[in-house]
């Protein structure tokens, strides 16, 4: 990857995560996390700019100079002359390709559920502080607020079960 793309990511990442975001600061475990991952980042790319270009090549003439055998710096020399390591190259495997895929979809998939838990909760919220008690509530305020539990109490008003529900 190239200065210019890596860059390029960089600014579209820091543009597209809200490292302030109220999520992230939460939880202590999620705090530190996403600071280590923030830090991390950050070597990676301090890294990545330092080993951009390739060294500079070694100055020999000022070893050869201050070191009394000559044979090991002759011997570095050419070692460093002649040898052309193969450079490293790092591929996904379409294993962990497909791994991440189906982590990524199960978390689509639990964040879609997620979603749907928060408008069922916030419809029963509503519903709850719609019907709330007061000193002005009665009976029938709460038959109509609960027509199950009604329905229910009255059977057991019918068939005289008046400590079904009692622990003996």
């Amino acid at each position: 990857m190239s200065f210019t793309t890596r860059r390029v990511v960089r600014r579209l990442a820091h543009r597209n995560i809200d490292w302030s975001a109220p999520y992230l600061k939460s939880n202590p475990e999620a705090a530190s996390a996403v600071s280590a991952f923030r830090a991390w980042v950050a070597s990676a790319d301090a890294m990545a700019e330092k080993y951009s270009s390739a060294p500079t090549p070694i100055d020999f003439k000022k070893y050869e100079s201050t070191t009394r055998d000559k044979a090991v710096v002759d011997n570095l020399k050419s070692f460093y002359q002649t040898f052309k390591p193969e450079p490293e190259v790092h591929e996904w495997s379409t294993e962990e390709r497909a791994d991440k895929a189906n982590q990524i979809e199960e978390a689509k998939e639990r964040l879609t559920l997620t979603q749907e838990m928060l408008k069922d909760t916030e419809n029963e919220m509503e519903f709850l502080q719609s019907n709330r008690t007061t000193l002005d509530t009665d009976g029938f305020n709460v038959k109509d607020a609960y027509p199950d539990i009604a329905e229910e109490t009255e059977k057991e008003i019918e068939e005289r079960k008046w400590f079904k529900d009692a622990i003996a």
